[in-house]
């Protein structure tokens, strides 16, 4: 099943696929423009993951870590499908990064990788943007470049795990302004969702609605104000987001 939570008339509705259009809880049939979309859930601690492919880390030209590089985000970082995302002034280097965002069920402590797809509620898109200019090195992302507000965009849909046959096989794409930009598969992450959720269990309790934040494909390029850039991962739907100026935020 898929479901998004939108906000429409004054209230906050769940809402599934109608077609090309969405229909509401109450039975209204809507287009997406006319709605205001929140992140498909709930999210509780966001944790994500760097450099989780070989093909993105051989673009930064950085070597295979020993262990998952993981950090995370605050809540307000996250925003929805139709959002909009505030590009700096004066950055020369800004890069959506299109992912797999898997959504924990139950508590999940000292998980072992075995049994740890069991603890998955489901999966939604992520575009998490990220500044290079702000980077301390491409190892070590801080606060500026991943926890900005606005800058990780969920959505528009959470499909349940049991909708998914093989998490494993599912291709990503982005596309800006149209163009193609990026492409891969999620049988290339380094560290896949099983062992994400044994290492993490392994030294903190993830709770229900947590999402682990999978990392991106190579295929990184510059992003403007004005371009719109569409994630795309198979099964899961179409994430599209829109980037603007300082003006556009009062700065």
């Amino acid at each position: 099943m898929m479901r998004a939570r939108v906000a429409y008339a004054g209230a906050i509705h769940e809402a599934t696929p109608e077609g090309d259009r969405v229909r509401l809880a109450d039975g209204r049939v809507r287009d997406e423009h006319e709605l205001v979309w929140l992140a498909p859930f709930e999210p509780g601690t966001i944790v994500a993951l760097g450099l989780n492919y070989a093909d993105h880390a051989k673009e930064l030209s950085f070597s295979k870590q020993e262990e998952p590089l993981v950090f995370l985000k605050g809540p307000g970082s996250v925003i929805g499908h139709l959002g909009v995302t505030r590009r700096p002034a004066g950055v020369a280097f800004m890069h959506y990064e299109c992912e797999l965002a898997v959504v924990i069920g139950r508590p999940a402590r000292g998980v072992h990788r075995a049994d740890a797809m069991q603890y998955v509620a489901g999966y939604t898109i992520a575009n998490d943007y990220a500044i290079r200019d702000y980077l301390e090195n491409y190892y070590r992302p801080n606060l500026r470049v991943k926890n900005r507000d606005g800058g990780t965009v969920l959505g528009p849909w959470f499909v349940d795990a049991a909708d998914v046959a093989d998490v494993h096989a599912l291709e990503l794409r982005t596309f800006v302004n149209g163009k193609l930009e990026q492409r891969g598969n999620t049988r290339d992450l380094v560290a896949d969702v099983p062992s994400l959720i044994e290492y993490l269990s392994g030294f903190m309790t993830l709770a229900p609605g947590d999402v682990i934040l999978t990392g991106t494909p190579e295929g990184v390029v510059n992003v403007n104000a004005g371009d719109e850039v569409v994630c795309e991962i198979d099964g899961l739907g179409r994430l599209v987001n829109t980037l603007a100026p300082d003006a556009d935020f009062g700065r």
